[in-house]
């Protein structure tokens, strides 16, 4: 019954056929016990009223377990005693007294004075007790809860009448005995019996005073004598209650009726009683009392001289029992050492990095600060430390050799509101220990300064709070830590606050550990904490009294590893160096790879089973580990397989390393894998193998390049003498997009030339490991140092993994060793599929664990690097997970067989370092969603997730899943991340779309994602998206306004309410049927997506991101403009001219007049504004390279050719924008292509606007356009184009007034034609072109447009040894400031974004000293990825060739920025270094090649003069 947890309320309700097939009682045993209950409900119904229900506290009593030990729990007296105060008739529990959960205090040690003794009020003490063996002591309450309140001499009578009555009995009994005052002596109201209620006391004199009526009450002066000397003097118990305003105290009175002072005599006593009648005190008459159970009553004379009598056997007794106790007894001390081991590994065998530790300290003395060795070795997360000197003389300071980060409370108020991850990265918590000071720093000049208890207890409890809160409920998941209590000097409540906390928030006692060397100290910060732990649950967590040098060398003999001072690594000279472990902390971006790494393993207390899990988990298809190399190097496990790749890669880089002279500084080696290939193993082999000969490090997630390029050089100069003659570096860097590798390589490069390293000196080499899914074809694109990792095994690899797969035979099931397996199989897809098909007939696809298998299939085929954190598996599964101190199996055991072996276990491989699972290889992950989707589809799936309440709200590692599922719905495969296909949306959608064929459940599937991720606005934008593709128009505009009152600042948000308005205009103009009505609908459907173009161009922010809007705008326009070319008004011969006519001018057809009124101001801007957009496309191609970022890319809704290649769309748009306002006819086209001789006679006859746009239809309509002339492998054809739109312009342009955009087209025709036809009879010269341009205007509200502010930077750059005018310098220095004042406003509005040097400064005079870029594009040899390699690594200016070409100029450094004179005396131009970090520090002369850039004159190859 006890197992069915049948309590007493259960009983009242049970039926015969539970007691028969549950509990498998007989039936006379049935019929018995249900008679008996039935005849006890009869004869007391309100026994079983509300309140009586027994809580499980209250059940445990009644069982014995929470009764103090040594104590029989005795049913609560119900009698009242002599005298007693109150109401005399029996009580019960009040109806309103509930099933509260209760707790105990355990008794004051009887005879001594404890000063740390205290009790919690409403804790029960044990019940009154009466004589067991004389030395234990009876117990005898009394509340005092009225008389507390009487006069000083009315109280004093009153305690003495309690105090002398029970010790006259005690000393009749002789028996040992403590009467305690403030202690419930009935139960009555809410209140139970013996329950602590404590009482204020105005004056502990009156009642030591109480004891003066000894000589007043007993029996002559012997009796007095003896009485003195049994009852002694009050102790006064403090009562903790948080919500008190006062004070309270249990007073206790101890009698100790030795017997050589009671022996052979009988004891009276006359109790005083306060006369109310004559106010005053008498005294009752002497008689004798006894103890009678937990009754204190007077001795009845019949029976008094039977009482004499027994006197001598009670004297004997109580000698005995005296005698017995002063004997020395032996106490069996538990184990401390083993206890001390289990509080600190929760079980295991070891202390290793799988459990963080918090550490909570008050100051440590000197003496300890020699045994804290076994601190530096734990995997310590955060410090509470509450001495103020700790750094300057306590525990932070001694911990110096490690490196932590300094933080007070204040640190971990996040008034920022960051989501944990990020505020786990703002405050580096898993990079380093986190040291709280928690009453303030002295010796510090900011933050916190310390405080008294009182002052702590008002203005910082509640920054603790919060930090623990955030700490337990936020950043750690449960049962990942222990927190330790160090108890090393006097106890102060902020301590004791601090149990309180981490106690609630942690629900309990177990991970909670508590050290102390003096039992002082312990026993009162015990007496504090057992307000919210009982004293036997403090007991069980504490170490009390070992000294902390026993407790150094214990916990040091369990620790698996050993912290280093400092690591070894390899330098220039063939010997090793030390790097100190605080050294290296500071190198946090890198994870370093020592010469000695894991040597501080303690491998001996490491178990066979252990190094077996460790070696079967790599096999099965986790990620290997450094462990797993040096085990097998120890020999102590299997030697790991090298593939063919590591081979291929180690032979590339001794190739690098071995050259006498490097080509480059920076080298690198690719490794392209296929996802699950072992790619990653393969680079940590390399890691693991080349760390004594190169200095090797891991690059880390989410570190930004500066400090990663920083860390490096630190690393590759640590402790070597001649920085020009260091060990290369080598940089492992995973999964990295191609911007982040070039960005560090070009960080690095530029640290090298600022350093003047030797250039012929290798630095750094990045071993950089991406995954693709063709990685043959990367290899192809750059055989020389790339290498490809694939699923499938070569002719020299197979004999190899047969062999090692033999030998794993033996020692694991194939199951549990199962991507081995699968490698074995060359992951053949048939096999695959058997393999997953004879699993999958095993699993009930009802049960909870296969919908969670179905889950995490979902998340692992469709998002990389995808997991489920345990806590939310277990969530899922429903499973609880307090488990006493033991680290729980819960989860693991609850799965079925077929889910263990599938699943894998990730340990603290997130951000958030939470415990994770995923499948164990990807493509059997992709598998088994095939095969479990053709029972469930993938759409239901995906609901099922999205919709699971439970998984979405989970606290822990919420972040990284709603980023998964955001992921899983809107991210799009592009092959240029590696993906096999190029997708419109993310590839769950489409198969929902496509091969499931239901649109709406893709629909259903992303408005539920929508709220799920708490109304995401790029969910809104993707499901726009969606719904416009397939037409269903109305639904996109409101999803699309959704996201856009969400976002409405966004461009990429506005930008699809645009898309919803262009797609639904293309749709109506590819259907329609010619109307009025129609036409019209066309008409607003196109100028509603003009508008929102026109909003979303008009938004940017800092977070936007370019112009894409205006792309939409040029779509929608063309098409609208062919729209109006082929209404009926318009389509007869004369059509266009009119519809010219129309657009152009105010003149409005008759037809249209009325119908179309609300269309005509828009449609007669419909020129200027394409005009308009074309330009600003234009202008930012000029200002950025056309790259665009991951993050973007999987947001932009464009179509494909304006995001991969906006130039050519721009020369197409141009084109046809052109075609649809010139009015020459395509004959004259052809002739003029064919023969330009006639030309200048047709432009003559064309008005300007006609002109301009028979140029922009030639392609000279734009400076973009233009200058991609330079990008024709036949300069020939590109010349004679330009020179076709030099032609259309007037031939004496000085006095011709030209619009400025129109001049700027016009000079950079030129300079085009220079390029491509330097000899050219079109060309004028460069004081030609120099007087042209002086017409811009460089300032003021009329300032010409960066493309004239360039061509002026250009044009008056001085020529090699000429000075220039004051006037030219002025407009030079004019211009170059105006295009710096405007890039600096524009990237306010752009993301991150590679800037475009289109010129450089060469050596020839006129036009030839500037060449375009494309001239040193053809001098650089090689293929793309090689040519891009060169670039990025600075080569190209080492290029002899090149070096030739291009004028170094010089130049100084001063105060980080770089000059240039300015042509004037005093003249000087600042120069924007290409790459900030190349700049020299100091003030320094340089040379370097300059560029001409929308940014301003950029300067590259920066060094230093001799």
């Amino acid at each position: 019954m006890q197992e069915e947890e049948v309590t007493g309320p259960v009983l009242t309700t049970l039926q015969r056929e539970f007691l028969s097939t549950t509990i498998e009682m007989k039936s006379g045993q049935i019929d018995l016990l249900l008679n008996k209950r039935d005849e006890l409900l009869k004869s007391n119904p309100n026994k079983f009223k509300k309140g009586t229900d027994l809580g499980e506290k209250e059940r445990d009593i009644v069982k014995g377990k929470l009764v103090n030990p040594g104590q029989e729990p005795n049913p609560p007296s119900q009698k009242p005693c002599e005298g007693a105060e109150g109401d005399s008739s029996p009580t019960e529990l009040d109806d309103n007294l509930t099933s509260t959960e209760v707790s105990f205090c355990a008794f004051r040690n009887f005879g001594k004075n404890e000063e740390n003794c205290r009790y919690i009020k409403h804790n029960l003490l044990s019940p009154e007790t009466g004589i067991e063996n004389m030395i234990d002591p009876c117990h005898e309450y009394k509340s005092l809860e009225i008389a507390h309140k009487l006069d000083p001499e009315r109280l004093k009578s009153k305690v003495a009448s309690e105090v002398l009555r029970f010790a006259c009995a005690c000393m009749n009994m002789r028996s040992n005995g403590t009467i305690h005052f403030g202690i419930m002596d009935k139960i009555r109201g809410k209140h139970r019996h013996g329950e602590i209620i404590g009482v204020p006391v105005r004056s502990q004199v009156d009642f030591v005073d109480a004891l003066d009526y000894i000589e007043r009450c007993f029996k002559r002066s012997n009796q007095q004598r003896d009485a003195r000397s049994c009852i002694k003097n009050p102790h006064f118990i403090e009562v903790l209650d948080k919500e008190a305003s006062e004070k309270t105290w249990v007073i206790e009175y101890d009698v100790v009726p030795k017997a050589s002072i009671v022996k052979d005599k009988l004891f009276s006593v006359g109790l005083p009683k306060f006369s109310e009648k004559d106010n005053k005190i008498k005294l009752e008459e002497k008689v004798p009392y006894q103890r009678v159970g937990a009754n204190t009553p007077r001795i009845p004379d019949d029976d008094l001289v039977l009482f004499i009598q027994s006197l001598r056997e009670k004297d004997q007794q109580r000698e005995e029992a005296e005698s017995s106790s002063n004997q020395t007894t032996v106490e069996c001390e538990e184990d401390q050492k083993r206890k001390l081991s289990i509080l600190l590994t929760c079980g295991k065998t070891h202390m290793d990095d799988s459990m963080f530790y918090i550490i909570v300290t008050n100051k440590f003395h000197t003496e300890h600060l020699s045994h804290m060795s076994f601190l530096l070795n734990m995997n310590i997360f955060c410090v509470f430390d509450f001495d103020p000197d700790s750094k300057e003389s306590g525990l932070c300071g001694k911990y110096k050799d490690n490196a932590v980060n300094l933080h007070f409370l204040d640190d971990y108020a996040n008034n920022g509101q960051l989501k944990p991850s990020d505020f786990v990265d703002s405050l580096q918590l898993f990079e380093r220990p986190s040291w709280i000071f928690c009453n303030g720093r002295n010796n510090f000049p900011g933050g916190e300064k310390p405080c008294d208890e009182m002052v702590w207890i008002q203005n910082r409890k509640k920054k603790l709070k919060k930090a623990v809160s955030l700490i337990c409920n936020d950043i750690l998941p449960r049962q990942s830590f222990v927190v330790l209590f160090l108890l090393m000097s006097d106890i102060e409540q902020p301590l004791v606050e601090t149990f309180h906390e981490f106690f609630a928030e942690m629900e309990g006692k177990d991970y909670l550990a508590v050290i102390s060397e003096s039992k002082k100290n312990y026993e009162k910060w015990a007496s504090f904490a057992q307000v919210s732990c009982g004293m036997s649950s403090l007991k069980e967590i504490s170490i009390v009294e070992m000294p902390l040098s026993h407790v150094d060398t214990t916990v040091q003999s369990i620790q698996l590893s050993k912290n280093q001072p400092t690591r070894t690594l390899p330098v220039f000279n063939g010997a090793l160096c030390f790097l100190k472990s605080v050294e290296e902390a500071m190198l946090d971006s890198l994870e370093i790879i020592s010469v000695d790494q894991c040597d501080n393993t303690n491998v001996d207390i490491m178990i066979e089973e252990e190094i077996q899990q460790i070696e079967r988990n790599f096999y099965h298809g986790g990620k290997i580990k450094w462990i797993n190399f040096w085990l097998s190097d120890k020999q102590k496990c299997g030697n790991i397989i090298k593939r063919d790749a590591y081979n291929e890669t180690s032979t590339i880089l001794d190739r690098i390393k071995q050259r006498h002279k490097a080509e480059r500084p920076i080298e690198s080696v690719n490794i392209c894998h296929q996802p699950g290939s072992g790619g990653s193993t393969v680079a940590r082999q390399i890691l693991w193998s080349w760390r004594k000969k190169v200095r090797c490090a891991v690059v880390k997630q989410s570190k930004d390049i500066t400090t990663v390029c920083e860390h490096a050089v630190k690393l590759r100069e640590h402790d070597e003498r001649d920085k020009d003659n260091c060990l290369p570096v080598l940089l492992l860097l995973e999964d990295r997009n191609a911007d982040y590798i070039d960005d560090l390589r070009r960080e690095l490069g530029n640290v090298i030339a600022t350093q003047k390293r030797n250039p012929s000196v290798l630095c750094f080499i990045l071993l950089i490991c991406n995954r693709s899914n063709k990685p043959e074809k990367m290899c192809r694109e750059s055989s020389s140092q790339t290498v490809a990792v694939k699923h499938q095994l070569t002719n020299e690899e197979k004999p190899l993994f047969s062999e090692k797969l033999k030998q794993l035979k033996l020692k694991f099931e194939a199951n549990f060793i199962l991507t081995f397996v699968l490698w074995n199989e060359g992951f053949n897809k048939s096999y695959i599929e058997d393999f997953v098909k004879n699993l999958l007939l095993k699993v009930d696809h009802s049960s909870l664990t296969t919908r969670l298998i179905r889950f995490v299939a979902l998340l692992n085929n469709y998002v990389e690097d995808s997991y489920l954190s345990v806590s939310h598996c277990e969530a899922s599964l429903g499973i609880a997970t307090y488990v006493e101190r033991v680290k729980y199996r819960a989860f693991v055991d609850q799965l079925s067989d077929e889910a263990q072996i599938i699943f894998i276990h990730l340990n603290d491989e997130s951000s958030t370092h939470i415990s994770s699972i995923r499948i164990i290889h990807p493509k059997l992950a992709e598998e088994i969603l095939t095969q479990l989707s053709a029972i469930v589809p993938q759409s239901d799936i995906a609901m099922d997730l999205i919709t699971d309440k439970v998984l979405i709200n989970h606290r822990f590692a919420r972040d990284e899943l709603l980023k998964f599922i955001r992921d899983l719905l809107i991210k799009r495969s592009k092959k240029s991340s590696g993906d096999s296909v190029d997708t419109a949306f993310s590839p769950l959608i489409e198969h929902i779309s496509n091969e499931e064929g239901d649109v709406q459940k893709a629909v259903d599937l992303m408005k539920a994602a929508y709220l799920a991720l708490g109304k995401d606005p790029y969910v809104a934008h993707q499901l726009a998206r969606l719904l416009y593709t397939k037409f269903r128009f109305e639904e996109a505009l409101e999803w699309a306004e959704e996201a856009k009152s969400l976002l409405p600042l966004d461009p990429f948000v506005l930008d699809t309410l645009g898309q919803v308005y262009k797609r639904w205009f293309y749709h109506l103009f590819d259907t329609r049927t010619p109307s009025p009505e129609s036409d019209i609908k066309i008409i607003s459907t196109a100028l509603k997506g003009i508008s929102a173009f026109r909003a979303s161009e008009k938004s940017l922010t800092k977070e936007a991101v370019n112009c894409c809007s205006y792309y939409g705008e040029v779509d929608v326009g063309c098409r609208l403009l062919k729209f109006l070319s082929e209404v009926n008004v318009f389509s007869n011969n004369t059509g266009k001219s009119e519809l010219m006519q129309y657009l152009l001018t105010d003149y409005i057809p008759e037809d249209v007049k009325k119908t179309w009124q609300g269309f005509h101001h828009q449609l007669k801007g419909l020129q200027k504004s394409l005009c308009n957009a074309l330009e600003c496309i234009s202008e930012d191609l000029s200002y950025f390279q056309t790259n665009i970022s991951e993050e973007d890319e999987k947001l932009d809704a464009r179509d494909p050719e304006q995001v991969y290649n906006p130039k050519k769309w721009l020369r197409k748009k141009s084109a046809v924008y052109a075609e649809l306002f010139c009015i020459i006819s395509d004959e004259c086209d052809q002739a003029a292509e064919s023969d330009s001789t006639d030309i200048a006679s047709q432009a003559e006859g064309l008005s300007p606007f006609q002109r301009q746009m028979r140029i922009y239809k030639l392609g000279g309509g734009n400076f973009t356009s233009i200058l991609s002339f330079l990008f024709d492998k036949d300069p020939q054809r590109a010349g004679k184009k330009l020179e076709t739109i030099i032609e259309m312009y007037p031939e004496n342009l000085t006095s011709y007034s030209l619009e400025p955009t129109e001049l700027a087209n016009y000079i950079v025709c030129q300079i085009a034609l220079n390029c491509t036809l330097p000899g050219s009879s079109k060309l004028l010269s460069l004081d030609r072109l120099q007087n042209l341009s002086k017409r811009f205007n460089t300032k003021g509200k009329n300032m010409s447009g960066p493309s004239a502010l360039f061509l002026l930077s250009l044009l008056f750059w001085p020529e090699s040894g000429d000075k220039l005018s004051s006037a030219h310098a002025q407009l030079l220095l004019s211009a170059i400031e105006a295009l710096q004042r405007l890039f600096e406003q524009k990237s306010l509005n752009t993301r991150r974004r590679k800037l475009l040097t289109h010129f450089f400064l060469a050596k020839p005079k006129g036009l030839n000293k500037f060449v375009h870029k494309t001239a040193i594009e053809a001098l650089v040899k090689g293929n793309l990825s090689e040519r891009n390699l060169k670039w990025l690594g600075g080569e190209v200016w080492k290029n002899e060739e090149v070096m030739k070409l291009l004028q170094r100029v010089e130049g100084w450094t001063e105060n980080g920025s770089l000059f240039v004179k300015g042509g004037t005396r005093d003249g000087k131009i600042r120069v924007h270094p290409r790459h900030s970090a190349s700049l020299p520090n100091g003030n320094e002369q340089v040379t370097f090649y300059l560029g001409f850039s929308f940014d301003g004159v950029v300067a590259c190859d920066i060094q230093v003069m001799e």
